[in-house]
């Protein structure tokens, strides 16, 4: 079983991202425009697709340790909820979006803008809509 790792978000020095093996499971930060007295830190714990059906945890604490505690804690209560399934879908739904950006970013038209609901893909493979799914899973997924 994975263990939980933290990266900084390269964005923002008080973010941390988490991560589950390959899937990122969570976020703990400093939170923005709370008063003084209140907690600073926030934690949220949750996955696309079990956070679509209505699995989401989060909270605040005082320190960024205490959010740590606070999310791995919640994370042990989350993780047997959770299906090889649902990991699957969070690594095809990431596969899918990095393709499209990457069709994007080379100027490839994707099927849908097409009339005929054909195009090619960056690699040079024709492709067309009721086929891009099965194209971006096995050229473009890593294993």
């Amino acid at each position: 079983m994975p263990a939980l790792t933290r990266r900084r978000y390269p964005e923002r020095q008080d973010c941390w991202h988490v991560y589950y093996g390959d899937v990122h499971v969570g976020t703990i930060a400093i939170r923005a425009g709370v008063p003084v007295d209140v907690d600073r830190w926030g934690w949220d714990c949750g996955f696309y697709p079990p956070s679509h059906h209505g699995r989401h945890v989060d909270g605040t604490a005082e320190t960024f340790e205490q959010a740590r505690a606070d999310f791995e804690a919640a994370w042990r209560e989350y993780l047997p909820k959770c299906s090889e399934a649902d990991f699957e879908e969070y690594r095809r739904e990431r596969a899918r979006t990095a393709w499209k950006y990457r069709m994007w970013g080379k100027g490839c038209r994707m099927p849908t803008q097409s009339t005929d609901g054909r195009s090619r893909c960056f690699c040079g493979e024709p492709i067309d809509i009721a086929g891009v799914d099965q194209h971006v899973y096995a050229a473009h997924m890593a294993a």
